[in-house]
């Protein structure tokens, strides 16, 4: 960045003197942290907490084998369309709160299509899924609001490992290794955990009986990563790099 610095000359008058300062960029924590990166906090803790105990308590339903989703079937169904909307309207107010902390336009606008997906899966629920409810046809007939809770779900499971990547190279530029290995890692882990369920929902005979697992592990992995990130990003993150990056 170019600067100019005034100095008097001995007849008292001033000249400028031209200096050239390298940019600096800086992922910021806003000065007065922005209580909205604690919904990235809040997020994860009512989701998880909820299918943990919805998960123990509903007959016939076996979280080694079942998607999350399915929560939303038979009696007490309400309780998880109730947990997406209210998961979906904190990670979107988490994506406001993104703004203000610098990161860049990628990511806020990744995590706010993530938790409208979750808003939207709440209004549609899923079909039954390998054998739940109790008695239903494997593999059970398509829905109209069955593929419509799919394609709400996709951006959860395709748009959080790309915000990772998208931060993990600003943190490299930040000179951050460790949350850079951090997202490195997270990325694939997650996705990898959500492919292994894909297959087990699609009834794969080695996989099906722990597709509930490998969902929960990816859910785990990446809500797990965005409450950290919320904590993380209350404090300044500087990094050196040229004016035009």
């Amino acid at each position: 960045m170019l600067t100019i610095r005034r100095h008097f000359t001995s007849a008292g008058s001033f000249a400028p003197t031209w200096t050239m300062r390298r940019h600096r960029r800086t992922i910021d924590a806003v000065p007065n942290p922005n209580r909205l990166l604690w919904a990235g906090v809040a997020a994860p803790v009512v989701f998880v907490v909820s299918f943990l105990v919805q998960g123990a308590l509903r007959p016939g339903y076996d979280p080694l084998r079942h998607p999350v989703s399915a929560l939303s079937l038979g009696p007490g169904g309400w309780v998880q369309m109730v947990t997406f909307w209210i998961t979906g309207a904190l990670i979107i107010a988490f994506a406001v709160g993104l703004r203000t902390a610098r990161i860049g336009r990628a990511t806020p606008i990744l995590i706010a299509i993530v938790g409208l997906g979750l808003v939207g899966a709440g209004f549609a629920a899923c079909d039954p899924i390998s054998g739940y409810p109790v008695g239903s046809p494997i593999p059970a007939p398509r829905t109209a609001h069955g593929i419509a809770h799919d394609l709400f779900s996709t951006p959860v499971f395709t748009l959080l490992p790309a915000a990772m990547i998208v931060l993990s190279r600003r943190f490299h530029r930040a000179g951050d290794s460790v949350w850079t290995w951090l997202c490195a890692v997270a990325a694939p882990a997650f996705f990898a955990c959500f492919v292994l369920a894909s297959m087990g929902f699609n009834q794969n005979p080695v996989l099906m009986p722990y597709g509930g697992l490998w969902q929960r592990l990816a859910l785990i992995i990446g809500l797990g990563w965005l409450a950290a990130l919320a904590l993380r990003l209350r404090r300044p993150i500087a990094a050196q790099a040229g004016p035009g990056r």
